[in-house]
């Protein structure tokens, strides 16, 4: 057996560690407006979707023991694969930098110190988790989890037990459908990722189900402590909770902790994505200059609403998944071998576009659904085509 197979326990730890996370609670306080119970339901059947089709991303890298930007050449090729590689890198450093930005702004609330200050700080630490490796960090990671994961206990007593009531001002400001997109477009963003991880599993399928299982749920959690910290006590910042509470230092120290822990991922996966569009890149220096740009971006610029970033990720990999599930499960055609799968690119455009214009369509699972539908009978549709021509040929 290879020695650099991973358990199932360890996937599982990876993926409880990405759900705790700061950026899912403020995301949860989105939801807020449309009361508890119909967020819920929208946060639940957004994971329900959006974990669905991680676990599928997931799987492909298992079965081929490939990373995540590797097992998109099944589907477009060598270039094709540069291609969303490159995307996936450009996200990546949006994420590190939405990470730190909102570690910064969260530490600062306890300790004002100033928000670069805080930023660079954050920054820092990512850089020395990757110098340092995560191999070498993992009881940290564990100690590091197990207190934020108190801390989500903490806040939800104060925040679903404590002497606050319904705050009636709220006022609906999405639709249920877009509630649910959001929801889908969190565990979406991972997407890309998830293959790093379950490409080196031990027990491929086990490992991926557990994953996403796990992720999906901590993440439900942390979606459902932002919408009720917004609507039964009126606060949707973390960091004043936290005052609140009488967290103080140890507050500080969870926040910082888990925001490096939780960013050093996509940090690792876009050095390990960037060696897929240039293979002489060293990964770890890679995920370094990630880190500094991150850290960067947290200083000069606003990053309190993702919204918009949310969905840009959905438009992009919502249809590059589904051509892909087409192509390994269904069609099972391999274009490996080709430097790009012009046609297959062609699909993911009029996906990427149907995905922007549904947007505007209210349907009550979200645009995802309806787009990747779309997307993969298409991916089918062309799959049968080519494989009549190829019989006639």
């Amino acid at each position: 057996m290879n020695n650099k197979q991973t358990s199932v326990f360890s996937n599982a730890l990876i993926w409880f560690g990405a759900g705790v996370s700061i950026a899912e609670i403020i995301t949860g306080t989105y939801f807020a407006p449309l009361g508890f119970a119909k967020g819920t339901l929208a946060i639940l059947l957004g994971h329900l979707i959006g974990c669905a089709l991680l676990f599928f991303a997931g799987y492909i890298g298992g079965i081929a023991r490939k990373s995540a930007m590797e097992t998109t050449k099944f589907s477009f090729g060598s270039w094709g694969s540069k291609f969303f590689a490159l995307l996936n890198v450009l996200q990546l450093v949006g994420w590190t930098g939405i990470m730190i930005y909102d570690g910064s702004l969260a530490v600062n609330e306890i300790f004002s110190f100033g928000k670069w200050i805080w930023a660079i700080v954050i920054g820092a630490l990512i850089i020395l988790w990757i110098v340092i490796g995560i191999t070498n960090l993992g009881k940290l990671n564990v100690v590091t989890m197990s207190l934020l994961f108190i801390l989500t206990l903490v806040l939800c007593k104060i925040i679903f037990f404590g002497k606050s009531g319904v705050n009636s001002a709220l006022e609906e400001a999405m639709s249920f459908g877009a509630a649910v997109e959001l929801a889908v477009a969190m565990p979406l963003s991972w997407l890309p990722l998830i293959s790093d991880y379950t490409k080196e599993a031990e027990k491929p399928f086990r490992a991926t189900l557990v994953s996403s299982l796990i992720y999906g749920i901590v993440s439900c959690w942390m979606y459902i402590i932002g919408m009720g910290a917004a609507i039964f006590t009126g606060e949707g910042d973390i960091a004043q909770i936290a005052v609140k509470s009488g967290l103080g230092i140890i507050g500080l120290v969870i926040i910082v902790l888990s925001t490096v822990t939780t960013t050093f991922l996509d940090a690792f996966s876009a050095g390990i994505s960037a060696k897929t569009v240039f293979e002489k890149l060293d990964g770890k220096i890679t995920a370094v200059v990630v880190a500094v740009l991150g850290t960067i971006g947290a200083i000069l610029f606003n990053m309190d609403n993702i919204t918009d970033f949310l969905y840009y990720i959905g438009s992009v990999f919502a249809p590059m998944i589904a051509i892909l599930i087409a192509d390994f499960f269904v069609v099972k055609k391999d274009s490996s071998a080709k430097k790009i799968d012009t046609a297959k690119i062609i699909i993911w455009l009029l996906g990427f576009v149907a995905y922007r214009l549904l947007m505007r369509v209210d349907f009550v699972l979200g645009c995802t659904v309806l787009d990747m539908a779309i997307t993969f009978a298409l991916t089918l549709l062309y799959g049968k085509i080519s494989s009549r021509s190829s019989k006639r040929a």
